[in-house]
């Protein structure tokens, strides 16, 4: 995992250049982005390491935190904030779990850069596991999936199909579980989409589906999924056909 941290903030604070300045130092590279949302999204090639630095200056801080929030879930972030107490209690309200650590000022830039080096070394072993793309409309399904998968592999998640089709236009898996009831695209027609463009049409697909009847299966056997799973499935099932298919696919190369 490169040393590389998104920092955003702004720049010409003397206490983010200080960390800015500690993080080149010991080898990083710096992006600095302003704590803004279309600032943040135009940013090109973002890092898996970002840190937001708060002044109190921050205009709808909620929203920004909603909008990091979602990168977080989808992309797989490491996120950390520096503030005072109130800021980073504001933060965390909207966050909550999912933010990797918090550093109150006055800072300690040395332990900033500890912990982005722990960073780097967590996501350096976790860009060696298989990386699977979990497309399910259902919060409860996405959140239980993941927990039952990312003690072995790289689990990404989105929530619509659509936004499967975008994520997979910058990041490559090794395969995917697809909810086959969805609204607006639903599963069976994200696959076509997929099959139809050279760039996705030989990743691996899973259906992973409430819907069991045969007319359903019959419907996507032309797709050629690798295999259709049920939700109702004892999650050591479940897990278990993800890992044979790994396993086949080893001793296939």
């Amino acid at each position: 995992m490169d040393k590389k941290v998104l920092i955003i903030g702004q720049p010409n604070s003397f206490m983010l250049n200080s960390i800015v300045n500690g993080l080149k130092k010991a080898g990083y590279e710096t992006p600095i982005v302003e704590a803004d949302m279309n600032a943040i999204s135009r940013q090109a090639d973002k890092p898996k390491i970002w840190l937001l630095y708060l002044d109190g200056k921050e205009e709808n801080l909620d929203e920004l935190c909603v909008f990091i929030n979602d990168f977080i879930i989808e992309q797989e972030i490491s996120f950390y904030a520096v503030g005072n107490a109130d800021e980073l209690a504001d933060v965390l309200g909207i966050i909550q779990d999912k933010i990797k650590g918090s550093f109150s000022r006055p800072i300690n830039v040395k332990l900033i850069v500890d912990e982005m080096d722990k960073a780097v070394e967590e996501g350096s072993r976790a860009e060696e596991k298989k990386k699977i793309l979990i497309i399910d409309d259902n919060p409860t399904t996405l959140r239980t999936m993941k927990g039952l998968l990312s003690d072995t592999y790289n689990v990404f998640m989105v929530n619509s199909g659509m936004n499967g089709i975008t994520f997979l236009a910058t990041n490559k898996v090794d395969l995917i579980l697809l909810d086959y009831e969805m609204p607006v695209v639903t599963g069976p027609q994200v696959l076509e989409m997929l099959r139809s463009e050279e760039s996705t049409r030989d990743i691996p697909v899973m259906f992973l589906t409430a819907k069991g009847d045969r007319e359903s299966v019959l419907k996507v056997v032309s797709l050629k999924p690798e295999k259709y799973l049920l939700k109702t499935m004892p999650p050591q099932e479940l897990i278990k056909n993800i890992d044979d298919f790994f396993e086949a696919r080893k001793g296939a190369f």
